[in-house]
């Protein structure tokens, strides 16, 4: 920014980090906003990338720290409901930050010239609340996505959003068609992970679920999915939990989920239509089947209420979790065999006893490994080739 100035241009922080900073804390990046053109802060910069030239942005990589330069402009009309058809660059700060989506991101500052704030993004963050700038129905007409993102900001940042904001965005949530899937599936993915992932239940509210995707709808996530770690599977499994593992894989595919998130939701929701384990044969079968870590996500998905088949009695539940706990502790302490990576023969044990090479192989080596999951004592070379 100073270097920009000492060239007689306007230069200016803009947007989230200014927000972030109002609120105490630090940004994740920086955004500049400049009068100088694209040509002009390429000229000035020895390390740049021209990231999107013809919005007015250009990267200038200072280390190994990227900030995103945008030249002030003014945006023609929105005729595919995400993008503009043109922009035109323009001298005026206020002009640019006109364009923008809420309040709290229209707000820029620099050192040499302090707060630029027309619009009361100060004042908005300190009463809590997201507003558009200027016409609601403009800005939502304009962006389809920010409708998302209002509900993303007041996940993240647990601020209502204002009135007329909100009966717009209702109006407007047919538009969601004019987003891709992906980029929805990241907005809902920031809303789930944040501190307040119950704000979900606004996508609803607001009547966007069908446009999200046709089988999003009825899913209204509890306010203890806050409670579970901030892993994307674990919170769509809590979210999912009363749905069938196939509808599960039906609406994370339609939302182009990633394989990890979908595997590991689909998984831990089938595991929570089932009690939890009650003896320690159950455990090891159930550790073979989820390792560890996965073991440790379902109890933390039953402790906070998402289990399916959970005794009535708040007390037994209880107890009955703990006690699942504490014998997997015990059979990993104890080093019991849990999968057949640790079953004390191989196949190649079992051809050299005489079982013929095929499938049977595979067969006998499942059912030895079931033996040893109710005896592992019996988790020996002798013992178990004794047993063929």
């Amino acid at each position: 920014m100073e270097q920009l100035n000492k060239k007689g241009f306007e230069a200016y922080a803009v947007g989230g980090c200014v927000r972030d900073t109002i609120l105490g804390k630090v940004p994740g990046d920086w955004d500049i906003t400049t009068d100088a053109r694209p040509a002009d802060v390429k000229a000035l910069f020895r390390r740049t990338i021209d990231t999107g030239m013809e919005h007015g942005t250009v990267t200038v990589m200072i280390g190994k720290t990227g900030y995103e330069i945008t030249t002030y402009r003014v945006d023609s009309v929105y005729s595919d409901g995400r993008h503009p058809d043109s922009v035109t660059f323009t001298p005026s700060l206020a002009e640019d930050l006109k364009r923008r989506d809420f309040t709290m991101n229209a707000m820029a500052y620099s050192e040499r010239d302090g707060l630029k704030d027309l619009f009361g993004g100060q004042e908005d963050i300190r009463r809590r609340v997201i507003r558009c700038v200027g016409n609601p129905d403009e800005r939502f007409q304009e962006d389809a996505l920010r409708i998302l993102r209002a509900v993303r900001f007041s996940a993240q940042l647990g601020f209502e959003i204002e009135e007329e904001t909100w009966e717009a965005l209702k109006r407007h949530a047919p538009n969601l068609v004019h987003v891709s899937k992906e980029r929805i599936f990241a907005e809902l993915n920031k809303t789930l992970l944040s501190d307040h992932p119950e704000k979900l239940k606004l996508v609803f509210d607001a009547g966007m679920a069908p446009f999200v995707s046709p089988s999003f709808t009825g899913l209204l996530p509890a306010e203890t999915v806050s409670l579970l770690p901030k892993k994307k599977h674990v919170r769509w499994a809590a979210v999912l939990a009363e749905t069938s593992p196939e509808h599960v894989r039906k609406l994370l595919r339609e939302l182009k989920s990633d394989n990890e998130t979908t595997d590991g939701a689909a998984d831990l929701t089938a595991l929570l239509k089932k009690r939890p384990p009650e003896n320690k044969p159950a455990v090891r079968k159930l550790l073979s089947r989820t390792g560890p870590d996965r073991y440790d996500e379902l109890m933390l998905l039953y402790r906070t209420g998402f289990g399916q088949n959970m005794p009535e009695n708040p007390e037994e539940g209880k107890r009955l979790l703990e006690d699942a706990e504490r014998m997997k502790e015990e059979v990993m302490r104890d080093g019991d065999c849990r999968n057949l990576k640790m079953l004390s023969v191989t196949g190649k044990d079992l051809m050299e006893a005489g079982v013929r090479p095929g499938k049977e192989i595979g067969e006998t080596l499942e059912r030895l490994l079931e033996v040893v999951f109710e005896h592992p004592e019996y988790n020996t070379k002798e013992k178990l080739l004794s047993l063929l």
